[in-house]
């Protein structure tokens, strides 16, 4: 056989467009060859610059990312659910992502809402419970609809304590129930006896001592002050909270010692929140969210206001759209897994934790967090890889959330569907992993991207506005349709 080197009478150099196995056979040549992962845009190339209704698409981006920019993430306190979230009455549950009922959730989700039902005491056994949420006893709503974000299942029910965190800047406010901890946890499913008993502690004891700690503090708590200083010390914030844990710890200790009454008290609380390095993801999601929420309802605006998975679908709202989803299948999570589970035991893609993403960190800072790759795999390069490429798909750099490794350039923000449709590169996003089964709970953590269809989805609604398209209902929905 003649090789290349051979047929032109020197080495050359070949530079490899496209398929992987051109570039093998040529390397095994002896060729010097660079392979470039190409891959054309799934859909056509946007080039909308306005709608057919005449919105600026330029100016109400530029419009969405000074809102989610300039707004500002403040904890005031905690309350039960039901005392502060709108439309938080009956027996009604919330839930991750997009609109789901009973029929169609997946084993997490299952688990969580059945351990809900046993911890508001709506049922006495695992079997009454699930008889009673399939049997239509149980209302569902997205916490998305309720200016709510959950992580994981993200079940949230009328008497469990959540953050209240505002945005002053805008005028709204976000909420989140506290974080559990890792592994068999009701976030991930899980509903034993245990599970309930800490959530029923959590309310008791842990609760009302943060509440009076942060309603002492004058202004309370800066959340978006304390991302950002944690984004300098390593975390990304979504699935890396150490030093944001930290800060948060060091922030609200002085005010829980003038404020606790019990010394005993006081230690179990400082050693839970020490305990649990992941306790301050609760607080950078609704920061996230409450700074996303203004953004939304922009007309023209393509810059995405919300990412969501329900451990069934992933959805996406675009803030030109207000209170539209498009959904895709659930991705599957690539990862580490804890000893004695494989992929083989792990749900699809769940939570509202996304919204990290969409606010300008979590995936879009992993180039702060390369230690990271320890708990959801890969390499440091991988980290700051993920984030060198997220710049193409966003509208703008944060100017308060800044990488020290990058020369703290500002972290990508405003992710606009018209530059994943041009590039053909979703959002990066890092996760923890569920067991497909209700009740196991946590089995690991990992890698995925978000799915192009629904952001295609998305794009055609928007390039369509204006031309008096109607956009189907309904509280479902199939992969890569609308809903």
């Amino acid at each position: 056989m003649t090789t290349v080197n051979a047929l032109f009478g020197k080495p050359v150099k070949v530079v490899n467009v496209g398929l992987s196995g051109f570039a093998e056979s040529l390397a095994s040549q002896g060729v010097d060859v660079i392979d470039v992962d190409f891959r054309p845009p799934p859909i056509a190339v946007s080039r909308l610059s306005r709608t057919r209704s005449g919105a600026d698409v330029e100016a109400a981006n530029r419009e969405a990312v000074r809102r989610i920019v300039s707004g500002q993430a403040v904890v005031t306190g905690l309350a039960l659910a039901r005392d502060v979230i709108p439309g938080m009455n009956g027996r009604i549950l919330l839930h991750a992502g997009p609109p789901i009922q009973w029929d169609r959730m997946c084993g997490p989700v299952r688990g969580a809402v059945m351990g809900a039902c046993l911890y508001e005491g709506w049922a006495g056994s695992p079997e009454e419970a699930e008889a009673l949420a399939s049997s239509g006893g149980v209302r569902f709503d997205p916490c998305h609809h309720h200016h709510t974000v959950g992580p994981m299942a993200g079940v949230v029910s009328p008497s469990m304590p959540v953050w209240i965190v505002e945005n002053p800047t805008f005028g709204n406010r976000a909420f989140c129930t506290m974080n559990e901890g890792l592994g068999k946890v009701l976030r991930f499913g899980a509903f034993s006896p245990e599970v309930v008993e800490r959530l029923r502690w959590m309310a008791d004891v842990l609760f009302p001592a943060l509440d009076r700690a942060i309603r002492a503090i004058p202004d309370g708590i800066d959340i978006k002050a304390l991302i950002a200083q944690a984004l300098y010390m390593g975390d990304e914030c979504h699935n890396r909270n150490k030093a944001g844990t930290s800060l948060f710890l060091r922030a609200v200790a002085p005010s829980l010692a003038r404020t606790s009454s019990n010394g005993d008290t006081l230690a179990r609380v400082l050693a839970l929140i020490d305990a649990n390095d992941h306790f301050f993801l609760n607080l950078s999601m609704p920061a996230a969210k409450v700074l996303t929420e203004p953004a939304e309802g922009i007309d023209g605006c393509t810059i995405v206001t919300t990412m969501a998975r329900n451990g069934t679908e992933f959805g996406i709202r675009v803030s030109g759209l207000p209170g539209r989803w498009f959904t895709a299948q659930a991705g599957e999570v690539e990862g580490l897994f804890f000893p004695g589970f494989s992929a083989a035991d792990a749900n699809r893609d769940l939570g509202d934790s996304t919204i990290t993403e969409t606010a300008g960190f979590g995936g879009m800072a992993m180039a702060c967090a390369p230690a990271i790759v320890k708990f959801v795999g890969g390499t440091p390069q991988d980290a700051i890889d993920a984030t060198l490429e997220m710049y193409d798909i966003c509208a703008a750099e944060h100017d308060t959330f800044l990488i020290p490794n990058l020369d703290f350039r500002g972290t990508p923000v405003g992710i606009d569907v018209r530059r994943v449709a041009e590039t053909g590169l979703s959002p990066r996003l890092n996760t923890g992993i569920a067991h497909k089964d209700p009740g196991i709970g946590q089995v690991g953590a990992g890698l995925l991207r978000a799915p192009m269809d629904c952001f295609a989805s998305a794009l055609r609604a928007i390039e369509a506005q204006g031309d008096g398209e109607s956009s189907p209902t309904g509280a479902g929905g199939h992969p890569g349709e609308e809903t």
